[in-house]
């Protein structure tokens, strides 16, 4: 059986055919700049590849070329679009409304469109490009929606409701979501099978960290709280984005610098985090390097990062009242060394040890770096959402038959 998954941003769509015989990948792509000029990027299994301008005016056009690529030319891998069985969509934010995966009806699509005030930069394109994929893709094909606050469901009111006037939540639907949530599940998932140990008796901080960061507290295999809010700003430090900022200093600072309510959240989301702070770069390898040359606004940087994580790890151990293993995922969490070592010095109190040689040795690939004695174990797992929207869509599709 093979299934398409596909992530559609404001401009770009992202996508990986898979074949579920064995979860290998058989072609992914990325359909980018839509509305603007067009351009996509192509690559097959066994390494032929397709890189140039198009004209991407919707989210359809980008649609066609995608099923263009796949069943002709050079780097085609199926010879039709009936081959495949299904496809697999990220949804951003289901809110309230979705707690598990589901097929994407018209109602549905229209429901994720509906949130798009909760999600505005990604919502609307997931739903236009879900329109698309059914004028694009046989009607008789499955389209199955896999929502990244689901996982986050499960919190207790206490982790997910804000100190506002209980109006906010009953009225305006204002309370902590969380994101990152497939993440989250296919990794603390992952490293129970690793173990030989059943989820439901671990209880995990999971860390992905990014461009976007969140980390959350999984406690028998479930979501009891998350870094990230009502939107994706909050919690720590990132790339663009500020974190936890006392809403009174972001008051003060959009009088002070004259900002309308749009800009502020502009200078939050794109001009905070690691470039804000550094001045330098919103990516942690240029802000490691200015580090090692004794940058100190990018050493600052780095002592942040550390330090919010380290706290988030500490706290979610209070939550459960103990902790089995750290997972480090996401772009940073899985590559770089440094920031993981940072974090987990001076944390013996906690039970963390961490090996610095098998550590330093570690990038990308699945690997416990803390010591033997180490009470608490610490893992580096690599994410593959497009592989769990994958395995959901196939579920999905057995349950209903």
């Amino acid at each position: 059986m093979k299934i398409l998954v596909v992530n559609a941003g404001s401009s770009s769509l992202k996508y990986q055919l898979l074949d579920m015989n064995d979860e290998s990948v058989i072609a992914k792509g990325n359909c980018d700049r839509i509305g603007i000029d067009g351009h996509i990027n192509h690559k097959t299994f066994d390494g032929r590849t397709i890189d140039e301008d198009c004209s991407f005016p919707t989210h359809t056009e980008a649609f066609e070329k995608l099923v263009e690529v796949l069943t002709t030319g050079e780097a085609s891998v199926i010879k039709s679009m009936d081959e495949i069985s299904a496809v697999g969509h990220r949804i951003v934010q289901g809110a309230e409304v979705f707690n598990k995966t589901c097929f994407a009806t018209d109602e549905v699509i229209n429901q994720i469109d509906a949130l798009s005030e909760l999600a505005p930069v990604h919502n609307h394109p997931h739903a236009l490009a879900l329109r698309a994929c059914k004028k694009v893709v046989p009607e008789s094909t499955p389209q199955v929606v896999v929502f990244d606050t689901a996982f986050h469901q499960t919190m207790p009111r206490k982790a997910y409701m804000y100190g506002l006037p209980y109006e906010c939540y009953k009225d305006l639907h204002v309370r902590k979501y969380g994101f990152h949530g497939t993440s989250h599940r296919f990794v603390t998932m992952e490293l129970a099978k690793t173990l030989g140990r059943n989820l439901k008796d671990m209880k995990i901080v999971s860390c992905h960290l990014g461009n976007g960061s969140s980390i959350t507290a999984v406690e028998g295999g479930k979501s009891i709280d998350t870094s990230m809010g009502f939107t994706p700003l909050d919690g720590i430090i990132m790339g663009t984005r500020s974190g936890a900022v006392d809403p009174s200093a972001v008051e003060f600072v959009q009088k002070k610098l004259g900002f309308s309510p749009a800009e502020m959240s502009d200078y939050l989301n794109k001009k905070s985090g690691f470039l804000g702070l550094s001045g330098i770069s919103s990516d942690n390898r240029d802000i490691e390097k200015a580090a090692a040359d004794g940058n100190e606004r990018a050493v600052l940087v780095t002592e942040l990062l550390a330090y919010d994580i380290k706290k988030y790890i500490g706290s979610y151990a209070a939550a459960m009242n103990g902790l089995d293993a750290v997972i480090f995922t996401g772009g940073i969490g899985e590559n770089a060394s440094e920031v993981r070592e940072n974090v987990c010095d001076n944390m013996e109190f906690l039970g963390i040890k961490i090996d610095k040689e098998v550590n330093a040795g570690t990038r990308g690939k699945l690997k416990r770096i803390s010591t033997l004695d180490s009470k608490v174990e610490v893992w580096v797992v690599p994410t593959n959402e497009e592989l769990l929207i994958a395995r959901d869509t196939l579920a999905l599709i057995n349950q209903s038959k």
